[in-house]
């Protein structure tokens, strides 16, 4: 059980860390253009990115998948800048379904290039450890908790400003969309691709 537990706070420890806060940005641009009403899919979508992230961390823990991390260290912030850009190019109205349809996609497909972002420091944890199972299952809930505390803080954020501020939401979805889109090219512009 104390395996368990070390992996789960190296989990939300890894999408809470402000020191590494790519993930924390990407989840932000992620939930930018979302109502409170719509919690429920939210979290789903929210969810299909920790899926993404679970699968590529096991298939690049097993070294079934491997890709050299100047490429995840680049793609990372191009799929917050993606996800800012698709969120400023929506129109308001547009339907939710469709609008979450698009983001699922997205999620899932971004999580896994996250997921490799952080699969060399899983593999040097993990050692010698005979099952990946439990240590990535438990890794996984952490991730997903921490990532649910970012979204209930983001949506505090956006009632606050909406009820006292009298922030409209289209503009609310539009500066986070925008800080993010802008932190993404300034960390494109720090990797080592180039």
């Amino acid at each position: 059980m104390n395996d368990f537990l070390t992996y789960l706070q190296l989990g939300y420890e890894h999408i809470s860390d402000v020191n590494a806060y790519d993930h924390i940005v990407f989840i932000v641009a992620l939930t930018a253009v979302y109502r409170l009403k719509e919690i429920k899919k939210v979290l789903w979508l929210v969810t299909s990115f920790t899926i993404g992230h679970s699968l590529s961390l096991a298939l690049a823990t097993l070294k079934i998948i491997i890709v050299p991390s100047e490429i995840i260290e680049f793609l990372i912030p191009v799929t917050i800048l993606v996800t800012a850009l698709v969120n400023v190019s929506r129109k308001e109205e547009s339907t939710f379904e469709k609008r979450f349809k698009i983001s699922y996609v997205l999620a899932l497909f971004f999580g896994l290039i996250h997921g490799m972002g952080f699969s060399n420091y899983l593999q040097i944890l993990l050692g010698k450890e005979t099952s990946i199972v439990m240590p990535l299952l438990s890794f996984n809930i952490g991730l997903e908790l921490g990532q649910l505390l970012i979204v209930a803080i983001i949506l505090l954020a956006m009632v606050i400003g909406q009820k006292l501020l009298k922030i409209k939401h289209r503009e609310w979805a539009l500066f986070l969309s925008g800080a993010a889109a802008g932190i993404a090219i300034i960390l494109i512009n720090e990797t080592r691709f180039w």
